[in-house]
């Protein structure tokens, strides 16, 4: 299996188990009665967390840094827009039940944040780069 198959298998994992608790923290936040477009952006950040501890060192045997938290955050905006505008779009448009709409949200925004880890977060340092850092 090449390189870039075998990560984007092990992010379905780290993905998924962000999912899970994405789509759970939602259920959770709407069943309380916060709103649609709230839920969904405070377990979307919740996850994000999740996502980049699991991503970091299964997928991309990358260290942990409030800098490359930082990165992967600015990398996870575009998936947040994706994920928060299919969900409201799908429940609203679409009569979609929230959780199914949320579920919706995550699977389209799925592969845009496996491309931005993959060419932008986690993106192996250049021999140049490594010489900089001494």
């Amino acid at each position: 299996m090449n390189k870039r198959l075998k990560q984007l298998v092990l992010y379905g994992g780290t993905a998924g188990t962000a999912a899970v608790v994405d789509i759970g923290g939602f259920a959770l936040l709407n069943d309380a009665g916060v709103s649609l477009v709230l839920a969904a952006a405070l377990s979307f950040m919740v996850a994000t967390v999740c996502n980049y501890f699991l991503t970091a060192r299964i997928v991309f045997d990358a260290g942990i840094s409030w800098r490359g938290y930082g990165k992967f955050l600015s990398a996870a905006s575009l998936g947040f827009l994706i994920n928060v505008g299919v969900t409201t779009i799908a429940a609203s448009m679409f009569g979609l039940l929230p959780v199914l709409a949320k579920t919706v949200g995550v699977g389209i925004a799925f592969f845009a944040n496996f491309a931005l880890n993959a060419l932008f977060v986690f993106k192996p340092k250049t021999s140049a780069e490594q010489k900089s850092e001494r």
